[in-house]
């Protein structure tokens, strides 16, 4: 009997896109907000739309230093000398007419003066004293930005669920916008399991390893702009299980574990989950990070990751992700995925989906880091983002295959 539920293990994974999906279901975005000065909102999620109270820019002006022209006053062929009225900075007031057979001094951003309606670039002309020599004929509007014609008045120029990026800062700020309203950073609190597990600083005693799950699965939840609660180490009991998991469910939006989630006498964690609340799924098809757990204590969500170093990180980074994406109010899940090409052969097929460490070169090749056990945390601090292996899938060197970049996967 045992031999068969080995033998038929794969047929009762969860495909990784499912699970996905259910995490995405039940995932709820925080309905706590605070607003923000412009300046204090980096990274953060927009809790409204942001609608325009004006035009940008707001008057027509010049793309160019040059001149100002009316183009019916430069309709013929070849070199044209005309008069200077006028000069005009970035900034001015007043908006003098453009006297009839002249031009107007201009520079970048400046007002663009009234029966004016193209400019010249300086490049394009040749002065002497107050005069200077042009190239007609003239197109109308040449060199002119439209009042309203990066953004018109009552656009919605920011999305609710928007992160904002600098340059949506400065896109918030092109409006005049001082304060913005986002959404509170999750509180997410991490506990690791498992009696062997030790912090830096602490002598190591036989059959003792430091914890690096601690400082990865935090780094990770910061770069992702939540509120971190640090539960410390949770021994190898029932007891002390549940003990530390009510109290970080009592405090924190969502729990995130690492270890106590697979089929050993010690592994707890799945176990006080179905005791105290709901166990929603389990086990993955996926490679590294198969025994994840994901269910709920009353109304808080838990994420039971592996307790492989490894595990820990693909899985955070595949299916923690975009949950706490969604919780934090952000309208884009996605997984930022890109096609590079296979330097190396994947030669047997694999009944699970295998995320494989690799470093991406500069002619777009990746290369495999030898050693892609689960425990080899050094094979993520060495690689730059993952390949993907499908299921049942081959490929060899010189093949196209999915590409996931940590500069994607990571913030």
């Amino acid at each position: 009997m045992g031999k068969d539920c080995c033998a038929d293990e794969h047929q009762t994974l969860l495909p990784i896109e499912e699970a996905i999906s259910q995490l995405n279901s039940a995932a709820k975005t925080i309905s706590r907000t605070q607003t923000l000065k412009l300046q204090e909102a980096r990274s953060r999620i927009l809790a409204t739309d942001l609608c325009s109270p004006l035009n940008v820019p707001p008057h027509d002006n010049s793309a160019m230093d040059g001149y100002a022209v009316n183009s019916n006053d430069l309709a013929s062929e070849g070199e044209i000398k005309r008069p200077i009225s006028q000069r005009i900075n970035a900034g001015a007031t007043g908006h003098t007419p453009l006297l009839p057979g002249s031009v107007a001094r201009i520079f970048t951003g400046a007002p663009i003066p009234p029966q004016a309606d193209a400019v010249i670039m300086q490049e394009q002309s040749r002065r002497e004293g107050d005069h200077v020599f042009l190239q007609g004929p003239v197109e109308q509007g040449r060199n002119i930005r439209r009042a309203g014609e990066d953004i018109a008045q009552n656009d919605i120029i920011l999305n609710k669920g928007h992160v904002l990026t600098p340059q949506r800062l400065g896109l918030a700020a092109s409006i005049g916008q001082e304060w913005v309203e986002v959404y509170a950073r999750p509180k997410v609190a991490i506990l690791c399991t498992g009696d062997e597990l030790v912090n830096p600083g602490t002598d190591l005693l036989p059959g003792q390893i430091y914890n690096s799950n601690r400082f990865t699965m935090r780094a990770l939840l910061e770069a992702l702009g939540c509120e971190v609660l640090d539960m410390g180490i949770v021994r190898d009991t029932h007891e002390a299980t549940r003990t530390a998991l009510v109290d970080a469910a009592d405090q924190a939006d969502l729990v995130v574990t690492s270890g106590g989630v697979s089929v050993g006498e010690e592994d707890h964690v799945r176990n006080v989950i179905e005791e105290l609340g709901q166990l929603d799924l389990w086990r993955l098809n996926i490679k590294p990070g198969k025994p994840l757990a994901f269910g709920s204590y009353h109304d808080t969500p838990v994420i039971g990751l592996p307790g492989n170093p490894v595990s820990v990180f693909v899985t955070f980074a595949i299916i923690a992700r975009p949950f706490i994406l969604k919780m934090k109010g952000a309208s884009d899940l996605r997984t930022p995925t890109l096609q590079a090409i296979a330097g190396f052969d994947w030669p047997k097929a694999q009944k699970r989906r295998e995320f494989l460490r690799v470093r991406l070169d500069e002619n777009g090749h990746l290369t495999s880091y030898p050693h892609q056990g689960s425990g080899v945390l050094r094979s993520v601090a060495w690689a730059d983002g993952l390949a993907i292996a499908r299921e049942n899938q081959t490929f060899a060197k010189g093949d196209l295959v999915d590409y996931l970049p940590f500069k994607g996967l990571l913030g």
